[in-house]
């Protein structure tokens, strides 16, 4: 990667003159590091570029460039690039788009010993090794950018300019055809001049390389914020279960950050807006606030603001109001938020010693001044020395107690507002944007990342083909509970069968191959005894056909409610685990988390506790309580099975009955990787898997 950020020796084949060609910005920026490393421009048709010599070919320069950067039409890039090869090239800049063939390019570079960044790259800058190679002027600072959108990165790089943060790095990989995102990230973790990163990329090929980097560069004290957009149509390829159709895209991206340590935002504007915040304030511990404005009027919309971000507004405790009352004699509320009432203007200190009062509270987290703090030595000259010092007042009070104080000020650009700034102090215009990073700081701070646990790999787990019988042997192997019962093969004497099991009615019959079972009539619920049992396993094999069939003791209890959990194997980040409402409205409500697999026991509770259905689980409406370690054991059991096999690649369980006594898997579904090239029918009805999509599937999806 050296080659990339820091050449000895650089080659700009496309110089050119004219500003509005990349040529240009590429010599131009190239140039200004000559005295760190030497620079050579290659054009066939000009004799000086930018008053430099240039050379009319690649075989004319007088030695091996430690990086060549290549800005001509993409129709020549191939054959200069085996020309490159063979001159012993081993780095390569590629900004040129269209190149024909450019994965055979990319592939002959890397079979070369070379590395490629591009083609259709926007380019790369380093800073504190005053590399340019991109169009435009880059301000240095302590912002890392990777990015597949190269005029995106530019539009960070430069709001980061406006915002005082600058860049230390920059790299526009483009299509990632061999150098990737995480590779650049690996790079910026010992990066002295980085202090933060923001990634945009529209692939995660390769996510659990970059789960891995980000985790390095959290544990550098690097925070990592991503960008994002599009959705997957992966939920499409899984439609026989529900595991993977209800998630998104985004849900999976934001497991990896959340097992990273990093968190995805929505726009360039909220990336430098919170990376402002994380380079210059403390962290919240927690998400209570308190706020304190000169105006009623802001003082509430910032309380409304801030509940719409989940931060609490809560009433002072009363030590803490007796204190906040000795500074405000002639307050009319002070409750949280603190209405000033005219105290500033009457005495610009009761800022600072109110944020003292309220950062000293262990049960607040963050404080919040907003309203005109920062316009009075603006608009009133004569104060601006009084406001000055009361900045630096503030700046002692939040680092003696290492907690944010977060400012909404009328005022952009005061030379109070940059005192804030210099303070550790982010300032914001609007109150929008201050609770906005407040709850983002605050999330971050509470998702510091986790190592998952890697398990070694097992071969088949359960014969192709035998539908849910199998299915429900896989998840008892694996530790989850199901139902007691009983097999019925072609040719099996139900009545001797069903005596020698000593199974309690009522029973449920299900033909073991179909997949959706509902829809064909193979699963008949609630018989109440052996003859009823009977009659419908021979009306069931009159229309469905001899084959597997299960008869299993319905789960009765009382207090149950249906949970749905179950695994898939994502082709980028690889296993992760869903819990989520069950039963036969699954689709209905949405309600699902998931994380990257394995988990522990304690991140199955806390899967289950971000449920929109988790009152159910705790007693609602006078209910008793759920067994929630049950239930999480089901989860870590499922994530196992799913992290530890490399055939499962999805399984679903839905529902799990959760009790006050237990719970109980009442149907499940796998999905293997395994092909099968038979008719795969039964009797003229379609078996488990036969969708065209080359998997198997064993089970059955609908609940009961």
């Amino acid at each position: 990667m050296d080659r990339f950020f820091d050449p000895g020796s650089i080659a700009v084949l496309g110089a050119s003159n004219d500003p509005a060609k990349w040529g240009f910005w590429l010599s131009a920026g190239a140039l200004k590091g000559t005295h760190r490393r030497r620079v050579h421009l290659i054009n066939s048709r000009a004799a000086s570029i930018q008053a430099q010599p240039t050379f009319a070919r690649l075989a004319d320069l007088p030695e091996t460039p430690d990086l060549l950067v290549i800005s001509i039409p993409g129709t020549g890039v191939p054959a200069v690039v085996d020309e490159a090869l063979a001159l012993g090239v081993r780095a390569f800049l590629i900004i040129s788009a269209r190149v024909p063939g450019a994965a055979d390019v990319a592939q002959r570079i890397v079979s070369a010993g070379a590395r490629l960044i591009g083609p259709s790259s926007l380019g790369v800058v380093d800073s504190s090794n005053e590399l340019l190679l991109a169009w435009g002027n880059f301000t240095p600072g302590s912002l890392a950018v990777v990015t597949q959108s190269g005029q995106l990165g530019t539009e960070i790089a430069t709001l980061s300019a406006r915002s005082g943060l600058g860049i230390s790095r920059f790299a526009s990989i483009g299509g990632q055809s061999d150098v990737r995102a995480a590779e650049i990230l690996r790079t910026l973790v010992d990066d002295a001049d980085t202090a933060q990163v923001v990634l945009y990329l529209e692939s995660f090929t390769g996510g659990s390389a970059l789960v891995s980097a980000m985790q390095a560069l959290r544990a550098a004290g690097k925070p990592t914020m991503i960008l994002t957009t599009g959705q997957s149509d992966a939920g499409a390829r899984l439609a026989r279960s529900h595991t993977g159709s209800l998630t998104s895209a985004m849900d999976t991206v934001d497991a990896a950050c959340r097992a990273a340590g990093a968190i995805r935002l929505s726009t360039p504007g909220e990336a430098v807006e919170l990376a402002g915040v994380l380079a210059t304030s403390w962290l919240p511990a927690g998400r209570r606030i308190a706020i304190i404005s000169d105006s009623g009027g802001q003082g509430a919309i910032a309380a409304d603001r801030a509940e719409s971000h989940g931060l609490r507004v809560d009433v002072l405790d009363a030590a803490t109001r007796a204190r906040v009352e000795g500074h405000l004699p002639q307050a009319g509320h002070i409750d949280n938020p603190i209405d000033l009432d005219g105290a500033g203007e009457a005495d610009l200190s009761v800022h600072s010693r109110l944020v003292d009062e309220l950062l000293a509270d262990e049960t607040i987290d963050a404080v919040i001044l907003s309203g005109y703090f920062g316009c009075y030595g603006e608009d009133i000259p004569a104060l601006l020395e009084a406001e000055l010092t009361e900045v630096d007042r503030l700046g002692q009070t939040v680092r003696g107690h290492r907690k944010p104080l977060i400012v909404h000020s009328m005022s952009a650009d005061s030379r109070a507002v940059a005192a804030l700034w210099e303070n550790s102090i982010p300032v914001y215009t609007s109150i929008e944007s201050v609770m906005r990073v407040v709850a983002r700081a605050g999330f971050y701070a509470a998702h510091a990342g986790r190592i998952t646990e890697a398990l070694e790999q097992s071969g088949p787990v359960t014969p192709w083909g035998t539908g849910y019988g199998a299915a429900r042997d896989t998840i008892s192997s694996a530790g989850v509970p199901v139902p007691r019962a009983v097999t019925l093969n072609h040719g099996s004497e139900l009545a001797e069968v069903l005596a020698a099991s000593d199974l309690t009615p009522p029973f449920v019959l299900k033909a073991g191959w179909p997949a959706h079972k509902t829809e064909l009539g193979a699963i008949a619920l609630g018989l109440p005894d052996a003859a009823a049992l009977e009659h419908a396993h021979a009306e069931m094999v009159a229309r469905l056909g001899e084959g597997e069939y299960i008869v299993e003791e319905m789960d009765t209890r009382d207090d149950a409610v249906e949970i749905l959990v179950g695994g898939r194997r994502d082709e980028n980040f690889g296993p992760i685990v869903m819990v989520g409402a069950g039963g036969t409205e699954t689709e209905l409500y949405g309600d699902t988390w998931l994380e990257l697999a394995p988990v522990s026991h304690a991140e199955a509770l806390d899967m289950v506790s971000r449920l929109t259905c988790y009152r159910l689980l705790t007693g609602w409406r006078g209910r008793s309580a759920a067994d929630l370690d049950e239930l999480a054991e089901i989860i870590v059991s499922v994530s196992r099975l799913i992290a530890g096999s490399n055939e499962i690649q999805e399984i679903e369980i839905n529902p799990v009955r959760v009790t006050p006594v237990g719970a109980l898997a009442v149907d499940a579904l796998v999905v293997t990787s395994r092909d099968d090239d038979s008719d795969n029918t039964h009797d003229g009805v379609r078996e488990s898997g036969d969708d065209g999509s080359g998997s198997d599937s064993i089970g059955e999806k609908e609940p009961r």
